[in-house]
């Protein structure tokens, strides 16, 4: 009996349109079919007012990827940025990258697409593209357009950075429920981008550690704790719009960043052998919340608000240096960021430990004023620093949403 699933070949086949026609497409075929549809199946728009893979429900995978621009021609970068548009609306609506595909064309010729994902659908596939202060050079005649917030993370205390796996021109950051749809995305826009762009670093992770919607469920982290409980959701509109969305700006510098964010990357490894050391009070009292439920340890449910005044007999019954009282609102001015932090697991290091821990993925309309000090905070106090050591940073600003026959950042360089 022939798969109900919507393929890749099925919507070619089909001759479903390209990019928001493709999308449509796919969801009208999973509403006529009399079996739900899987999430796997689901197929994201890739054009619209805000990039997807911010708000978006956070997806189980992700391919993370910084590049270095190679070519010194304006004209050849804003070929590339419309290419990968073209073949990032295809792929995030279930097609190939390239019109021929894996499997046509040319015989003598390479494909314009790679193939590992022929028979595979969508699974939710979101592509972010962001901009490095290093593209705001003398290059591209685009330093006068550089936005005052893009500019380096500080060096914050106890980082370990590779310079090697920190920073770029571009990044791009491929969600999906499927492993091999985000490599796919990646894979193909590096391939398109070959002689122009290079990769940088990259960055593969697992099991999302944040929820962006009320509807998901909060994960876990590998220290086995829930993570990101207070996270902005994307029903909080007013938080997006305080807290994630850029504003419009009179400083012709800003405008074309309007309706865009900024996106924070951190590598941070974990000392997992040292952690699972540790007794169960210990971590709970590191973390500030109980391993089981994920409650403050001031009392109620996960989403019962801390009480960091309370006091039992040894003391608050939250340490104030604990991973929660120093990361909530409360402790800095109210402010909020929208994560889509990943768990990673690199093979082991030289000395048979695990190479793993978190991707931390930040999105924030002010970087130098939301998450600096924050993590400044962190480095300095947290008792959880302890078992962390940041290795990759990055910060990116991200274009707003693309319209149909548009490109990403096309704003910027108009």
């Amino acid at each position: 009996m022939p798969s109900r699933r919507c393929s890749r070949r099925t919507v070619l086949a089909g001759g479903v349109g390209f990019a928001l026609g493709g999308a449509a497409g796919i969801g009208a075929a999973l509403t006529a079919s009399d079996e739900p549809a899987s999430p796997s199946a689901e197929a994201h728009p890739f054009y619209g007012p805000h990039q997807a893979g911010i708000t978006t429900a956070a997806q189980d995978r992700l391919h993370f990827a910084a590049f270095d621009v190679v070519t010194d021609s304006r004209a050849e970068l804003v070929e590339v940025l419309r290419a990968w548009t073209t073949a990032a609306a295809r792929m995030t609506a279930g097609e190939p990258a390239g019109r021929l595909g894996p499997t046509s064309g040319p015989y003598d010729a390479p494909p314009d697409d790679t193939g590992e994902a022929i028979g595979l659908p969508p699974a939710r596939l979101t592509v972010t593209f962001g901009f490095g202060s290093s593209l705001f050079d003398d290059r591209f005649g685009l330093a006068a357009r550089r936005p005052a917030a893009l500019r380096s993370l500080p060096h914050f205390p106890a980082d370990n950075l590779d310079p090697s796996r920190s920073d770029g021109d571009l990044c791009v950051q491929a969600c999906a429920d499927d492993p091999q749809i985000a490599v796919h995305a990646v894979r193909n826009l590096a391939r398109i981008g070959f002689g122009a762009v290079a990769v940088r670093w990259s960055q593969l992770g697992f099991g999302r550690t944040s929820s962006t919607t009320r509807a998901q469920d909060t994960p876990r982290n590998l220290f086995g704790f829930k993570d990101g409980t207070a996270n902005i959701k994307a029903e909080e509109t007013d938080a997006l719009a305080a807290d994630v969305w850029v504003a419009a700006s009179n400083e012709p510098r800003e405008r074309w960043l309007e309706g865009g964010s900024y996106l924070v990357a951190r590598r941070i490894n974990m000392s997992i052998e040292t952690w699972d050391r540790q007794s169960l009070r210990d971590q709970e009292t590191i973390i500030g919340r109980s391993k089981a439920e994920g409650a403050p340890l001031s009392g109620g449910g996960e989403d019962t608000p801390p009480n960091f005044i309370l006091r039992g007999r040894g003391g608050p019954l939250i340490d104030p240096r604990s991973h929660v009282a120093l990361a909530h609102p409360d402790d800095n001015d109210g402010v909020r960021i929208l994560r889509r932090g990943y768990n990673f697991v690199d093979g082991s290091t030289a000395l048979g430990r695990l190479d793993a821990g978190l991707f931390f993925i930040a999105f924030t309309n002010d970087p130098h004023g939301h998450y600096v000090p924050m993590q400044t905070k962190l480095s300095k106090s947290d008792l959880l620093s302890e078992y962390l050591q940041h290795t990759a940073s990055g910060l990116f600003a991200i274009p707003p949403g693309v319209r149909p026959g548009g490109y990403v950042g096309q704003q910027l360089f108009a």
